[in-house]
């Protein structure tokens, strides 16, 4: 099983080379089961509302996720997106799965936090990217619904995290494990610290402690 913030599309070669039994892409947002498809999207009318508040800040890179893909205000090549001026209005009728931020005000994650509605929640990934999602879209309930589809139990899992969309099944599952390039909140509540995931230390966690057994 495998749970990222990325979505599905940025995935599809590890999933080619590990087929995982189910997958939770964009926090939750969307939950690949092997008999269904779960979605925990923003509803288009709290979208449009913080979206409306986001266009009036200076400098603020604007991206929503999408099932039509992601629609960004300015070019991101990197990301693929597709360049979209007409925010606050949605660019699609489909699923808005997460609306993502990033800009140069120092206040950026207080003035987010002001205008967040009551079903939705940010978050904050690689330090400075603010992700905004519904709040039933967490890495926590899609491990629980792929666990509850597999009939595997909590106390059976070990996870691997590194950043703060990671604390929550660090802290829930059998088994939490920080990479030791985490951020120093997951390391925290962590069971064990594997090597940094720039060297494979989750391979060689792996190794060590579940395939030797």
């Amino acid at each position: 099983m495998s749970a990222t913030a990325r979505p599905e599309r940025s995935i599809l070669q590890y999933h080619k080379q590990i087929g995982f039994d189910a997958i939770t892409t964009m926090n939750g947002a969307r939950i690949i089961l092997p008999n269904a498809v779960l979605e925990n999207g923003i509803s288009h009318l709290s979208g449009k509302y913080i979206l409306s508040k986001l266009v009036i800040m200076p400098d603020t890179l604007i991206s929503v996720e999408t099932s039509d893909g992601i629609y960004s205000n300015v070019e991101i090549p990197e990301w693929n997106s597709t360049c979209y001026n007409g925010f606050p209005n949605l660019p699609t009728q489909g699923t808005l799965y997460k609306i993502l931020v990033s800009g140069k005000s120092d206040t950026l994650y207080r003035q987010v936090e002001s205008i967040l509605t009551d079903d939705t929640y940010y978050t904050v990934a690689n330090g400075d990217l603010v992700q905004i999602m519904s709040k039933n879209a967490t890495k926590w309930n899609g491990i629980c619904a792929m666990l509850e589809a597999l009939h595997i139990s909590k106390a059976e899992t070990v996870y691997f995290g590194d950043d703060n969309d990671d604390i929550e099944p660090i802290q829930m599952c059998g088994t939490g494990v920080a990479v030791a390039n985490a951020i120093a909140a997951a390391i925290n509540e962590a069971d064990y610290v594997a090597g940094s995931n720039d060297g494979d230390g989750v391979a060689h966690f792996i190794e060590a402690n579940i395939l030797s057994n």
